[in-house]
């Protein structure tokens, strides 16, 4: 009887459900990616030292942010994928929950975890005790008894980041195990936050927005090359741009192109996408299987660098043009995740943790004083994606 074939897709799905070892990567050959194909191993793929933590992680890993299928968790582990991050916040608590219940059978040096937290600030009187308790209701959605790093998380200022409070209380996470190493994640695009970070002495790790887009790219990058000789690693995020090519979403990016690029920085230890079904996955496999950018690749970025996206640039304009002092950066995110991103779920989680007023545009109308460098319609962005706050959560995606 003449062999079943299989697509790559179809194979996902198997050994997804079946928990099978090895998977192939298209046109590749077992050789190309130092498999066996008679013994149960994994694909090698490059690896970097992540700073001084010592955590030698392979150069793709899985942002888990948006996914909610743990078969795509368990195709991504099974591909070679060791280093997964997650938030406390990420689906209300669903995502540390579905991590931790695809990890508890399996031995716990085959993969490494990181975790974020979100604080108030000005810090709050019981923010030790709050702290704390976020933290370790982590630690028993994941369950587990520490994670390689946890993230103070998407911190905006060098007050934050150097405060003695919050300083003195990561160290005390590190000293009781609970926390390997210490980091902050950042979507404000400020050198000067890397090197306050650098300075304090105490982050090992720093996550940040890394993408062909930045407009401050050279000093980004200076400040991240002055983290690396002080010891501190770096994880990038963001890499993809938001996900389409066009201002309205209607267009997937290149992801094999984001990554690719991202990846020719050899002080980015490893990314994070953070693909949710099998076709993303797909896609980063591929690029990592061949991770130098082709010219095509290259002028397909060429192309897009000066083209209006769905990425925030974090500049700050906004912040002193807006008549009522709306956290724009933050609409923009919501943005680019129901339009981008095509979750509206995570959409409306990042507008309701915003505190906006039922209109929060109605003081100025159809006469927005906001001129966004990046070419953002900013009045249109927000009056599209704020009634997304008023949808049911069952009629989300």
């Amino acid at each position: 009887m003449e062999a079943k074939k299989f697509n790559r897709r179809n194979f996902f799905r198997l050994t997804a459900t079946a928990g099978a070892g090895a998977i192939f990567l298209p046109d590749a050959t077992a050789s190309a990616l130092k498999i066996n194909p008679l013994q149960d191993t994994k694909p090698v793929y490059p690896t970097r030292t992540l700073g001084r933590t010592g955590l030698e992680l392979p150069i793709l890993s899985m942002g888990v942010m948006r996914a909610d299928n743990p078969n795509v968790v368990r195709a991504a582990y099974n591909a070679g994928i060791t280093f997964f991050d997650t938030a406390h916040g990420y689906q209300q608590g669903r995502n540390e929950t579905m991590l931790g219940n695809f990890f508890k059978d399996k031995p716990r040096d085959s993969y490494q975890l990181a975790t974020k937290g979100k604080f108030d600030y000005p810090l709050k009187d019981s923010f030790e005790q709050d702290f704390t308790a976020l933290l370790d209701l982590s630690l028993q959605r994941l369950q587990t008894d520490h994670v390689e790093i946890f993230y103070t998380h998407a911190l905006e200022n060098v007050e934050q980041i150097t405060n003695e409070r919050v300083i003195n209380l990561l160290k005390k996470f590190k000293a009781d195990g609970k926390i390997k190493n210490i980091g902050f994640s950042t979507h404000a695009l400020k050198p000067e936050l890397i090197d306050a970070g650098v300075q304090t002495g105490v982050y090992d790790v720093i996550l940040l927005s890394y993408n062909f887009k930045l407009n401050n790219l050279k000093e980004t990058e200076e400040a991240i090359e002055r983290g690396v000789k002080a010891g501190v690693g770096f994880v990038a995020m963001k890499t993809m741009t938001g996900g389409v090519e066009d201002a309205d979403g209607k267009k997937k990016v290149n992801a094999r192109a984001c990554l690719k690029w991202a990846w020719q920085n050899k002080n980015i230890t490893t990314i994070i996408p953070g693909f949710s079904n099998f076709d993303e996955l797909d896609e980063c496999l591929a690029a990592v299987k061949d991770p130098q950018l082709t010219e095509a690749e290259k002028n397909y970025l060429a192309m897009l660098k000066s083209q209006e996206m769905l990425f925030c640039q974090h500049c700050g304009t906004c912040g002193t043009q807006c008549v009522e002092k709306l956290p724009i950066p933050d609409l923009m995110h919501a943005y680019m995740y129901a339009y981008g991103y095509k979750n509206a779920t995570l959409s409306k989680e990042t507008l309701l943790s915003l505190n906006l007023p039922a209109n929060p545009c109605s003081s100025c109308g159809n006469d927005c004083k906001v001129k966004c460098p990046s070419g953002f319609d900013v009045a249109r962005k927000i009056a599209a994606v704020t009634p997304v706050m008023n949808v049911p959560d069952a009629l989300l995606c």
